[in-house]
């Protein structure tokens, strides 16, 4: 993640120190939804840093029906936020009809908030629609003098969205999630590595592919990892992946501009590069 600008970090330390009183109280006194909404746009003003008057609105009209809150940047709306009191527990059924009005809008990015936890959706717009969550945070827990409490919230930060660092998160974390590695596991390119690995040990064994895999699926890797939608997406981007081209290295072996034929070193296609001009 880039490091947080000075002014972004003095900004985000002293508002966290200034409204976790004020979310704490207004707990104690279980303050409405419209009162909590009013909070949040202070926070969303003087923490994150949108203007109160023209990035923060609650007049933001979808199907006919007025959204909670929604952040305009250049004029176009870039995040939904969903609000409820203070008192109640933040749940992904709270968040359904959010997602749905960010659907037909294509927006992407959801906040389901009490004020105290906030919790960040990505809409995914295939068939059926759905969505992630991809961030979670207690504001009451942070300690505003540590830069790693602060880095999540930079990334709800009007700087942060211009940037387009959430999405660059997100993907960070689907590159990092479970789905995805035991796809890469179960493919062809790694059984392969697994396999010679085995032929060293035991050279006079034969064993295939489908043989580990098996023993993969059968005894190590977990069921969750490879049923349901995520695992089925997460399948079917390292079997894209795999059908690309994979770059070619050059074989000290072959001149560069030689008509001969590709090499195979080992595992390893040499095919010789062309001369240049």
């Amino acid at each position: 993640m880039p490091a947080i600008p000075i002014k972004v970090q003095d900004r985000l330390s002293a508002g966290v120190k200034r409204f976790q009183p004020v979310l704490t109280s207004a707990k104690s006194r279980d303050v409405n939804e419209s009162d909590t909404v009013t909070i949040i746009v202070d926070m969303l003003a003087d923490v994150f840093g949108y203007d109160k008057y023209s990035e923060i609105t609650s007049e933001y009209v979808i199907r006919g029906t007025f959204v909670d809150l929604a952040i305009k940047l250049d004029g176009k709306a870039q995040m939904l936020i969903e609000v409820k009191a203070i008192g109640l527990d933040l749940k992904d059924a709270y968040v359904k009809q959010a997602v749905d009005y960010g659907a037909n809008e294509g927006i992407e990015w959801i906040i389901l908030t009490n004020g105290i936890a906030w919790h960040v959706y990505k809409v995914s717009f295939g068939k059926p629609l759905g969505f992630d969550v991809v961030l979670q945070i207690d504001l009451t827990r942070l300690n505003p003098k540590v830069y790693s409490d602060l880095e999540n919230l930079y990334l709800l930060t009007k700087e942060g969205l211009g940037k387009s660092l959430l999405g660059d998160y997100h993907t960070q974390r689907q590159a990092l999630s479970r789905f995805f590695i035991g796809a890469i596991t179960l493919s062809d390119p790694v059984l392969d590595v697994i396999r010679r690995e085995l032929r060293k040990i035991s050279p006079d064994v034969k064993i295939d592919n489908e043989q580990i895999k098996a023993v993969l699926v059968q005894e190590i890797v977990k069921r969750e990892v490879m049923e349901g939608e995520k695992a089925e997406e997460a399948h079917r981007k390292v079997a894209r992946m795999n059908k690309r081209p994979i770059a070619r290295k050059l074989s000290k072996d072959v001149p560069v501009g030689s008509n001969e034929p590709a090499v195979d070193q080992g595992d390893d296609l040499v095919t010789p590069l062309p001369i240049e001009g």
